[in-house]
């Protein structure tokens, strides 16, 4: 197959690890990400897909170019999701926003679940934030979830994505700091969501076989982490 070109590629992200483009893959309305200097990305991709735990396909790499064409995920963030959330959750009381704190709910659990299989399989995602966990619907292509009162919340998978930082270890306090990192990010991010972290924490006990372990290194963890910002 000879070497794909970036063709009316719009830059998305430029990080440290990585330039991210969104593009087309083969066929105008097949949509894909393409990243650059991070192979290795590729090959926890697939490890990860070829183990039940959700994140892009990749559809090619070009070694010699450094590039990873992979499956673009049309949904959003699940921080994008909690700070809408946040603004239409104003009245805890109404019967509306009951049933969106039900359908929230299920999604932490989704979550915790999530982080349980990667983890059981020994894969450490390295920037484990809610930006870099997606909601995709499963329904179609074009599915889009809209807004926090959207049914479509219920039919939506978790997908993990961005795995430039990742890499493969059974380290107990690998998997805690992971985990640690996604703590930090709903206490500073969604400060008003603490409890829904609690609710990751419960699923992720169930779904990981190790997590016993974990859990006690992620409170070591949270240790060293207060000692350090009192000291500065």
């Amino acid at each position: 197959m000879p070497p794909l070109r970036l063709i009316d590629g719009t830059l998305v992200k430029q990080g440290a690890e990585a330039h991210v483009y969104k593009s087309t893959f083969l066929y105008p309305n097949v949509p894909c990400l393409i990243k650059h200097r991070c192979i290795s990305e590729a090959r926890l991709l697939n490890r990860c897909r070829s183990m039940g735990v959700l994140c892009p396909a990749v559809y090619f790499v070009d070694e010699k170019r450094g590039e990873i064409i992979m499956e673009w995920i049309e949904g959003p963030s699940v921080r994008d999701f909690l700070h809408n959330y946040m603004d239409d959750a104003s009245d805890p009381g109404k019967d509306e926003n009951k049933a969106i704190d039900v359908r929230l709910d299920a999604l932490m659990e989704n979550i915790g679940q999530t982080i349980g299989k990667l983890h059981d399989i020994d894969t450490i995602h390295g920037d484990l934030t809610t930006s870099n966990l997606m909601l995709k619907p499963r329904e179609s292509p074009g599915t889009r979830i809209l807004d926090t009162a959207d049914t479509s919340l219920a039919n939506s998978d978790v997908v993990l994505i961005d795995f430039g930082l990742g890499q493969v270890s059974s380290s107990d306090e690998d998997k805690a700091v992971d985990l640690y990192v996604l703590e930090r990010a709903f206490l500073s991010t969604h400060p008003r969501a603490t409890r829904l972290f609690d609710i990751i924490i419960d699923s992720y006990k169930r779904n990981c076989l190790g997590s016993s372990v974990v859990l006690r290194r992620l409170q070591e963890v949270r240790l060293r982490g207060r000692k350090k910002s009192m000291v500065g």
